[in-house]
């Protein structure tokens, strides 16, 4: 009989975590996967939605519950920042963690984004390479059905196919929207390169999922399952023979002589507490979550490093209406971008920036205006389908370095109903991010000369983009790191964080693919461990 309760213990079941147990699974290893929130179906989600007043707070067709706050809970994260920026970030606790309502890009850094230290002077390197994890990047995206256009330069910067591949993407690109088509047509004149985005929903059958057919509601939720979420690894991987358990909320590690985890305990809401054994554990919670945990157990910080160098892209917004019908909110939610700006020499100066194009049904964005304007009948109609057919909204995805000044760390001053505490953020933007502000000013001009345009949303503003980075950043120094190539805690040779927290750079693209890429690697590497 085992002296333990099972070989690996995840904590976490998002879509990094849910990947490990399931790789782990494959391996043969017996794994147990504790999730603070609960299941939720996917119709519920739906039901919930359908009734839901608010149609852009992608939480709220989940469970908020008291156990396990989400991050727009009044009180659960306090937020500080500069006077020109809030802090606001989106995620969820429930079974498959918050790709139950991602955008779902699915993006690979580029060879640079591993080397921005010894290419541009600025930031960290990483310990390994952009060749190290191209194979795993490979796996995660056939594991997600990752759609894409393979052939193009994902960089900008006239490099033919880029950045290298061993493969070809599981899936086509599907057509492009007709908005997508316009802006290719209006800026590639200007020397803007507009490219497809890669995402998960699925082009064609993948794997037991449906083919997309533009519902358009991607976020919060597919209707009919045809984006990945990390609940469908989930799946996967309790067929492996992962126990999952649910809404057990994990809250102390206990550590050995030699410096290894030998326990976790959680607690239900009923507010009893249990514990499990393990030979190996792995956090794969949100980025904020991971450092909260170690935080409030003294674990993994040898380096005064645990929940430090949180990264975001944080950037501005344009919102304008063109001088023609565009019909945006048709296909995907997420479709195209411009790249032009992802690796251009001056990133040894200012922010890199990537430009996206959200393709949201606009609806419910352009008629508050419309309301306090005294519209009403035929006239608010007529009103509301003009402004739709023509908007168009612009966010950039800026890279932000890691400053060990911006932190998140337990806020005791909020409990939770378990008596755990909340969050505690300070993010402050420095001279590399707003030294863009110029660059991205000029580009705002030419999209709106070329359309025409009549801004309805000026960017005067920072916004970020809830992509967390950097709050157990990976190292090969253990005086100024917290995990290793690996994700191996340098403090505890049996702990592993699967969590984007632990990467060194933020780039400009959404770091779901690399962390799944890089949670999948280290399960291969924690099976060699047990």
């Amino acid at each position: 009989m085992s002296d333990y309760d099972a070989d690996v213990v995840i904590i976490g079941s998002g879509a990094l975590g849910a990947n490990a147990a399931y790789q782990l699974a494959g391996l043969g290893k017996s794994v147990i996967m504790l999730e603070a929130g609960p299941v939720v179906p996917r119709w519920k989600a739906i039901e919930n939605y359908h009734n839901a007043a608010s149609k852009r707070n992608w939480c709220a067709p989940y469970p908020n519950v008291p156990w396990a706050p989400n991050s727009y809970t009044d009180g659960y994260i306090q937020a500080e920042s500069d006077p020109d920026f809030e802090y606001v970030t989106s995620y969820l606790r429930v079974v498959g963690g918050t790709t139950r309502h991602w955008g779902g890009a699915c993006w690979r850094l580029l060879p640079n984004d591993f080397k921005l230290k010894s290419t541009y002077g600025v930031g960290r390197d990483w310990p390994i390479s952009y060749d190290d994890l191209e194979p795993w990047y490979d796996i995660a995206e056939k594991e997600l059905g990752v759609v894409g256009t393979h052939e193009e330069d994902q960089s900008g910067q006239g490099r033919g196919q880029y950045p290298p591949r061993s493969a070809p993407y599981p899936l086509p690109p599907e057509g492009k929207p007709y908005l997508l088509q316009r802006i290719q047509s209006k800026l590639g004149p200007l020397g803007y390169q507009v490219s497809h985005e890669p995402h998960c929903r699925a082009s064609r059958p993948y794997e037991g999922r449906p083919a997309c057919v533009g519902n358009n509601m991607c976020e919060p939720v597919c209707p009919i399952g045809a984006m990945y979420s990390g609940d469908m690894h989930v799946v996967k991987a309790v067929d492996r023979g992962v126990k999952l358990m649910p809404e057990c909320v994990a809250f102390g590690l206990d550590k050995g002589p030699k410096n290894e985890i030998t326990a976790v305990h959680y607690r239900k809401p009923d507010g009893s507490d249990h514990m499990l054994t393990a030979k190996v554990f792995v956090l794969a919670c949100h980025a904020l979550e991971v450092p909260k945990l170690l935080l409030m157990n003294n674990l993994a910080n040898s380096s005064d490093q645990v929940g430090r160098n949180l990264m975001d892209h944080t950037g501005m917004n344009l919102t304008f209406l063109a001088n023609e019908p565009l019909w945006s909110g048709r296909g995907s939610v997420q479709h195209g971008c411009m790249v032009n700006r992802r690796d251009e020499p001056s990133r040894n100066v200012r922010s890199a920036i990537r430009y996206s194009f959200h393709n949201h049904v606009p609806n419910v964005d352009v008629t508050p205006g419309l309301l306090k304007r005294g519209l009403m009948g035929k006239a608010l109609e007529d009103a509301i389908r003009d402004q739709s057919s023509r908007l168009v909204n612009i966010a950039t995805m800026s890279e932000t370095l890691p400053e060990p000044t911006n932190r998140v760390v337990p806020n005791p001053g909020y409990k939770d109903s378990l008596g755990l505490p909340g969050l505690k953020v300070s993010y402050r933007l420095n001279d590399y991010v707003r030294g863009m502000r110029d660059v991205v000013q000029h580009d705002f001009a030419n999209i709106l000369q070329a359309f025409e345009g009549e801004v309805l949303e000026a960017p005067v503003g920072w916004r970020n983009q809830f992509h967390i980075m950097g709050t157990v950043i990976m190292g090969s120094d253990r005086t100024n790191s917290v995990v290793d190539a690996d994700c191996r805690s340098h403090d505890h040779p049996n702990l592993f964080l699967c969590t984007t927290g632990v990467m060194p750079s933020s780039a400009t693209v959404n770091p779901t693919l690399t962390g799944i890429a890089l949670s999948i690697r280290a399960a291969h590497i924690i099976a060699k461990d047990v």
